[in-house]
């Protein structure tokens, strides 16, 4: 595993559940994340970890496309207030950046991008895409990003922070990503 978010790993771990999937190496420094794409921090996370180990590596890289700020925050999600932002930092700026954008119009997707990189250089890539709206407050105490303003087409109204981790990870873009993933791996 290349993540080295706790909430990521655990629900990776979940969705691939049967899968032997070992925890990030701790003596592992910072990888830089700055590439352009979901697809390049994902490869950069995942030659890292298979660098040192000489195991494959799994990564991914998820990002919040907002339509109503033309795709932001997108790759730069986890850093969209700022390279040290947290998570709360990173919800409420976007909230301020919507403020103004009426609820028709508040339209976005959460894409991710699964990786599996092998040590004789082979990859299998995989996609994950959940559409859904940002509300104007958070809602929802489970999750972890901006979980707590995304409400899925597909979830019932409910926020990924209002749903249990389980029903979350049927429709989610990170569940989407990694069963595709998981399906390649098996064939």
């Amino acid at each position: 595993m290349a993540s080295a978010n706790a909430h990521k790993a655990i629900e990776i771990a979940e969705i691939l559940a049967g899968h032997d999937i070992q925890p990030r190496p701790h003596d592992l420094g910072d990888i830089v994340e700055n590439e352009k794409t979901l697809e390049g921090n994902a490869r950069l996370k995942a030659v890292a970890v298979c660098n040192q180990t000489g195991s494959p590596a799994v990564a991914d890289d998820t990002g919040l496309e907002v339509d109503a700020l033309g795709g932001l925050p997108g790759v730069r999600s986890a850093r969209f207030a700022g390279e040290s932002a947290t998570d709360v930092e990173n919800l409420s700026k976007l909230l301020d950046e919507m403020r103004k954008v009426p609820d028709g119009d508040r339209t976005a997707r959460f894409r991710t991008v699964a990786l599996v990189v092998f040590p004789d250089g082979h990859e299998i890539l995989a996609h994950g895409v959940v559409e859904g709206t940002i509300t104007s407050s958070p809602s929802g105490s489970g999750g972890f990003g901006y979980d707590s303003i995304f409400v899925p087409d597909e979830g019932k109204g409910l926020t990924f922070a209002e749903m249990e981790p389980e029903a979350k990870n049927i429709i989610s873009h990170r569940g989407r990503a990694f069963r595709s993933l998981a399906k390649m791996l098996e064939d």
